[in-house]
């Protein structure tokens, strides 16, 4: 049974917060970080032989300075561990929460949460979409991964207090429509890839009758255009967020999108170089995670091969949260070149946003250092694909300022799929590692 009590005494908490000074925010994650490390190094199997072997004891852990001492975790070492061991032994295992990830590497994972803990991360995740403008009882349609429905309550669907009207993304965009056009949505919300694909197609048919007032979207990365062109067919405002599923949301746009708003009262989030040392402010980096919240299963300097960017920029908001950049994609996403450079996947989205309105879905896939394959499907059939394919592969090679290094093959079909866990991935790479070296 959910506490609603509970999750509105955490949720007033955080909104407060939000507008708390630096130092009093730093103190705070000080204090939680002591009381984290204490009792994963007391009760988690796991993080106690980690601590041991890294010579560390929780009191030489006093500040977040002091996490630099503690290894690197990564979820490739936690997924072969026994449940038992990742989970404190003050919890029975089977009466906690599961999350489990989308498994979009092909490993999912199993993260475990109390009530309490799981009705912060409710309250946590509230707060972005509450400062952005959503109300109490705004009917609210997310198009998601069925595994992801059982997340509001029927109680929640009865009193209808934030209560999401979940459509699975797994569904053909006719029936997508259908539903959403039913629900009426005053907040439109899901995986962002998702919410573009059905964009398209109500922008292809002329549809005026989907009018949300917010939407938001998460799990794909996202462009400018693309975010502009949701902006342009829902008429509403788009509000990109960030997270993983280990320590759910944790980094979010307010209406001033001068970047995203970093949860630091929740999780401490690290920009780290190949050697695992922070990058200074601007300078793109690994994000790692340390739950200020996760007791019954911790997660601390937990590697997600993300990519963002701290700033330093503040914003005017009025809300006090550090700020990171626009997220570049995932570490094993990055693209090598003949000769040893590096693109991010959005340079590849960026270069092909040109030709939006022609393009309903594209993939670029990697396939050798020298050779990319671009799978494109259409949004018009009367386009003329040679004219395209010459078109596309001349403006990319000049954008991406690799004229005579690559080989582009362009590739037009009727349809792209979702991986596994129901993202669209634009932009992969299937080079071994080291392959580039």
């Amino acid at each position: 049974m959910v506490n609603f009590p509970r999750i509105l005494y955490y949720l007033a908490k955080a909104l407060k917060r939000a507008y708390w000074s630096r130092d009093k925010t730093r103190r705070y994650q000080d204090k939680r970080l002591r009381s984290v490390v204490k009792y994963a190094y007391n009760f988690v199997p796991f993080y106690h032989e980690k601590f041991r072997i890294a010579g560390v004891i929780p009191s030489d852990i006093k500040t977040l300075e002091d996490l630099a001492k503690l290894p690197i975790v990564r979820k490739d070492e936690m997924i072969n561990e026994e449940p038992q061991r990742l989970v404190s032994m003050e919890f029975d295992i089977n009466r906690l929460k599961v999350a489990t990830t989308s498994g979009s590497t092909g490993h999912p994972f199993a993260t475990y949460l109390s009530n309490a803990e799981y009705e912060w991360r409710k309250a946590i995740y509230m707060r972005a979409n509450i400062s952005c403008g959503q109300k109490l009882r705004d009917r609210w349609v997310v198009i998601t991964n069925p595994q992801h429905f059982s997340y509001t309550t029927n109680i929640q669907r009865r009193l209808r207090v934030f209560a999401q009207n979940c459509i699975s993304l797994f569904s053909n965009v006719d029936e997508q429509i259908r539903l959403v056009n039913e629900a009426k949505p005053d907040v439109l919300d899901g995986y962002s890839g998702s919410l573009v694909l059905l964009a398209k197609e109500v922008d292809r048919r002329g549809l005026k009758t989907i009018r949300p007032r917010i939407i938001f979207g998460n799990a794909d990365l996202m462009d400018i255009a693309s975010c502009q062109f949701l902006e342009r067919v829902f008429k509403a405002p788009y509000y990109d967020q960030f997270g993983c599923a280990e320590v759910d949301r944790t980094a979010w746009q307010c209406p001033e999108k001068v970047g995203y708003h970093m949860d630091v009262d929740s999780v401490l989030m690290q920009f780290v170089d190949d050697e695992g040392n922070e990058v200074s402010t601007g300078e793109k980096g690994e994000i790692v995670y340390t739950s200020l919240f996760n007791y019954a299963m911790p997660f601390i300097r937990y590697a997600t091969r993300d990519i963002g960017r701290p700033s330093d920029e503040e914003c005017p908001c009025g809300r006090k949260s550090p700020l990171m950049k626009i997220v570049e994609g995932r570490k094993d996403s990055l693209l090598f070149l003949p000769g040893g450079r590096l693109l991010s996947p959005m340079t590849f989205r960026i270069a092909v946003s040109k030709f939006y309105e022609k393009i309903m879905q594209y993939r670029v896939v990697q396939k050798k250092l020298d050779l990319f394959e671009i799978y494109i499907r259409k949004n018009d059939n009367s386009i003329d694909e040679k004219v395209m394919e010459t078109e596309l592969v001349s403006h990319i090679k000049r954008v991406l300022d690799v004229e005579n290094e690559i080989t582009l093959e362009t590739k037009f079909v009727e349809d792209i799929p979702v991986d596994k866990s129901g993202k669209l991935r634009a932009v992969i790479s299937e080079l071994k590692p080291n392959s580039h070296s």
